[in-house]
């Protein structure tokens, strides 16, 4: 069995649990223990750590994560009506694609269980095995990526700032988008920038995203994986002086973003990396970890689990088509309709619904079409 290969929790972590308050988060979380193991279908969240740091070649001090669980333990739960379980720790393999395997035939476990895995610490190239472990799930995968960086890196790179050109160029291709929230220009070459506008993916600078949060909620509305690298945090906030960044997000930026990943009813796993896990860092992490777990508890089930028949449906003629746009009557978020082409042949299509905000849609009543709605298109002709 997969979860066999799970460290427990460290004893001396249940004797810190058995001293705090009965309504800290410590005391509503289920344990893996030596003793057991969680019911896994009493589970929606399932929460991990990895001590794998050789895709940037670095050591992890801690290798059980033991101030990060103690400061993450100690916090307070909000009103939340889920369960959630610690399933404790993977240790780093006898090489790294040991580890890849782990990450991945786990994560997939989960999903297939309909539990949301949260991956957390190692670096950024454990995005690729939360990725992989949809390969058997039979759908394709829209990523979402909070970086400083595209991590297109060559061969020639470090796994932590390559493995997106290993996502892009391996088979099976599940990928249907990549978006990047918070990239900034001088980490990345012409080359890369170039690449992502070729394929329509979606990127957004940090200053865009910065001086307007909200834009980035249709984009992680719209994700399966959701993976947050802490680089992209300015390191007077995040305490990551490894690899230093003087500009980024703010600790209330990054922990807006998390609650938009949370409350989007798509994501189904997420993940944060390049936490290299000092007690300087342990804060902001277990602050993001607790954001998204806020998001997660005020779900709606709306589209594409719920039904858009209740929606207002708004028409917009531009040119000589029509743009068809959808507002919730629960939350009041926007998307609009996309025809997909499902057989080149006989052109059979089908529509489906894209997030989009209320200012696309009085973009389009000014007769412009919205840029993620362009783009979305194009992917499907590629």
């Amino acid at each position: 069995m997969v979860f066999d290969f799970l460290q427990p929790i460290n004893e001396g972590l249940l004797k810190f649990v058995n001293g705090l308050s009965k309504q800290a988060l410590g005391n509503k979380i289920i344990l893996h223990t030596e003793d057991e193991f969680p019911n896994l279908e009493e589970i929606k969240i399932a929460l991990i750590t990895v001590n794998e740091y050789r895709g940037a070649e670095v050591d992890n001090p801690d290798e059980d994560f033991v101030n990060f669980r103690k400061y993450l333990y100690s916090l307070f739960p909000g009103n939340w009506n889920f369960t959630i379980a610690d399933l404790g720790n993977i240790q780093a393999g006898a090489s790294i694609e040991d580890t890849y395997f782990l990450v991945k035939t786990i994560s997939e476990d989960l999903i297939r269980k309909k539990i949301t895995p949260i991956i957390i610490g190692g670096t950024q190239d454990l995005t690729y095995p939360l990725y992989r472990s949809y390969d058997s799930l039979d759908q394709m995968v829209n990523l979402v990526v909070v970086d400083n960086a595209f991590d297109f890196a060559k061969e020639v790179g470090l796994p932590f700032n390559s493995y997106l050109s290993r996502i892009v160029v391996e088979e099976p291709c599940n990928l249907f988008n990549y978006a990047n929230i918070g990239y900034q220009t001088y980490f990345n070459s012409q080359e890369e920038i170039d690449l992502v506008e070729k394929l329509f993916f979606e990127s957004y600078r940090l200053g865009e995203v910065s001086n307007n949060i909200p834009i980035a909620e249709p984009v992680l509305r719209d994700a399966d994986v959701v993976s947050f690298d802490l680089c992209s945090v300015q390191s007077s906030y995040s305490g990551n002086f490894h690899q230093f960044n003087p500009n980024g997000f703010t600790g209330k930026e990054i922990c807006a973003l998390a609650r938009y990943a949370g409350i989007s009813d798509k994501v189904s796993s997420f993940g944060i990396f390049n936490f290299y896990n000092s007690i300087k860092e342990v804060s902001l992490v277990a602050q993001v970890l607790w954001y998204f777990l806020e998001g997660y508890a005020f779900r709606s089930n709306e589209y594409p689990y719920g039904s858009k028949e209740s929606y207002y449906k708004y028409i917009v003629p531009i040119d000589d088509e029509e743009l068809i746009f959808y507002k919730s009557d629960k939350t009041g978020r926007w998307w609009i309709e996309i025809p997909f082409i499902l057989n080149e042949n006989n052109k059979i299509k089908r529509n489906t619904l894209l997030p989009c905000t209320h200012e696309d849609y009085l973009a389009a009543c000014e007769q412009e079409r919205p840029e993620r709605w362009w783009k979305a298109q194009r992917r499907n002709l590629l």
